[in-house]
């Protein structure tokens, strides 16, 4: 059976992720980085990827857990694992062509991503259900503190292109391993993050214990920012919290933020009563449940716009805004037109075709 909760956590976690890419392709003019707006923006694109990989990495488990205690053979695990490695491959690909630099956009057609991490999850994923709890939460910690152990070698100094780019194959997997955009260390963090939360489902109180915890850990770093006389958090450069390449402070307070909203998401429904504001949140529900086909689709639309908008000024704060918001919110009303009408034609009913075929 579905929770309710997580397909709303799905659908909030995509609906950061549009926005946050709907501001990087229309950003307006005379926006510095302490402006209001800039700090609204800045925090839902903080959590839109920690968030968006935290539910994937629970649902992933949740799905091979189940499998795991059917006693699935080895020929059943792999037509779990190949559809979605190579689907969720392709995906990346897709994403790096809608929004490609050559045509205002933002990847190379090469540029491994968000969708490959979790491709390579997919993989270990049968793996990982085979370890307790407390071994994935000391490797958690583990990925935590890997940005200290990287240093410069995540690159702190790198520009948003050579970011994306690689010139040979050592450099491709240096991107996918430590300093591309979303490179394995230290993001897997969030895999394993999602798992544990998953297994703790039913000790609401041990999880709300850790978000104390990191509650406080959280007002440290704002604390040292003000002592330090440095900036909490910027995408890049010297702050406190870094998104580019992720510091240890941006895992610890993203994760708590991202373990904090789906306690509230919750509400009382794993107790068997009902999730935060009952039905009145059920509209997210559908682009939950197609929250990979909203991924994908979005770059569809920011490509063309940022064609159109290449060599033009930029626009101004209430006309970006607004196009910033529309693009994010529309997707609500054409998930749920598309569950009553056409809910066959989605990446995820591709790939559910896929695994009953073989």
């Amino acid at each position: 059976m579905r929770l309710k909760h997580i397909d709303r956590m799905r659908a909030i976690a995509v609906l950061f992720m549009v926005e946050v890419h709907t501001a990087a392709i229309v950003p307006p003019s005379g926006i510095t980085v302490g402006h209001p707006a800039a700090f609204v923006a800045a925090a839902f694109g903080g959590l839109a990827a920690p968030m968006f990989i935290t539910i994937s990495g629970w649902g992933m488990y949740s799905s091979a857990s189940r499998r795991s205690s059917e006693g699935h053979t080895a020929s059943q695990w792999a037509n779990w694992i190949v559809p979605r490695f190579v689907l969720l491959c392709l995906c990346q690909i897709m994403v790096n062509v809608l929004l490609n630099v050559e045509r205002g956009g933002r990847f190379e057609w090469h540029t491994p991503g968000v969708l490959t991490m979790l491709a390579i999850s997919a993989v270990i994923c049968p793996a990982i259900v085979r370890t307790s709890m407390g071994v994935r939460t000391m490797l958690m910690l583990l990925f935590c503190a890997s940005p200290l152990v990287l240093g410069v070698n995540s690159g702190p100094e790198m520009g948003w292109f050579e970011r994306v780019d690689s010139n040979s194959m050592e450099e491709w997997f240096g991107r996918l391993l430590w300093n591309g955009t979303y490179p394995v260390l230290p993001w897997f963090f969030y895999i394993l993050l999602g798992t544990v939360l998953h297994d703790l489902r039913g000790d609401c109180r041990a999880r709300e214990r850790w978000i104390v915890i990191g509650i406080i850990a959280t007002s440290a770093t704002l604390a040292l920012s003000v002592f330090e006389e440095v900036d909490w958090a910027l995408t890049s450069g010297d702050a406190i919290l870094t998104f580019f390449p992720a510091s240890m402070p941006f895992l610890i307070v993203s994760g708590t933020m991202v373990a904090l909203a789906l306690r509230i998401l919750e509400g009382e429904e794993e107790s068997e009563g009902e999730p935060l504001m009952g039905e009145s949140l059920s509209l997210l529900e559908p682009a939950g449940r197609m929250s990979l086909t909203i991924y994908v689709s979005h770059f569809a639309v920011l490509g063309v716009v940022a064609l159109m908008m290449e060599g033009e000024p930029r626009l101004a704060l209430v006309p970006a805004f607004l196009v910033t918001i529309l693009h994010t919110l529309v997707w609500i009303p054409l998930a749920i037109m598309h569950e009553r009408h056409i809910s066959w034609l989605s990446l995820e009913e591709l790939l559910r075709r896929s695994q009953s075929s073989r």
